[in-house]
């Protein structure tokens, strides 16, 4: 499945800032903890060696990822439209027919790590949610069972 390349205001300067930590700070130092380790010589039992050039490359991949995703991404901003439908970037208000209730915010799949309020807009629970209005009962399907949710609450941050 192909995941959307959206992303909020709020979740492209979190991943700029990723950016400029890991670059101008986690990198260096790395790199500097490389060469330490390098200058004592035998590097074949070296494990400061072997586990920075690990890191070293690691950092490398994110940041040529973080470089290319930020250009890639389209970053959805809020607008008036928006108000009173469940859209990308807003913080929904459910209600399971159970009594369950959970807040959620619907955003792109790189915001998702460290957000446990956050849902993917690919998600079926999002998918069902899109478009839909306060009072709206909306069915996700799952491959275990059926939920029912009632629309209670649309927020977006303006």
């Amino acid at each position: 499945m192909k995941r959307s390349q959206l992303i909020t205001p709020e979740g492209l300067e979190k991943l700029k800032a990723e950016l400029d930590h890991l670059w101008r700070v986690e990198r260096p130092e790395t790199t500097r903890k490389v060469s330490w380790a390098a200058s004592l010589g035998d590097r074949s039992e070296n494990a400061d060696y072997h586990y920075n050039k690990k890191r070293l490359r690691e950092i490398d991949r994110r940041v040529l990822y973080l470089r290319k995703c930020i250009d890639d991404f389209k970053v959805i901003r809020y607008d008036p439209h928006q108000d009173g439908k469940v859209m990308f970037g807003a913080w929904v208000e459910i209600e399971s027919d159970k009594g369950l209730k959970k807040r959620l915010r619907i955003v792109g799949y790189e915001e998702l790590i460290g957000n446990k309020d956050y849902i993917s807009m690919d998600s079926p629970m999002a998918q069902a949610l899109l478009n839909k209005e306060v009072g709206d009962e909306v069915v996700v399907q799952t491959t275990v069972s059926k939920f029912v949710w009632r629309i209670n609450k649309i927020e977006y941050l303006k």
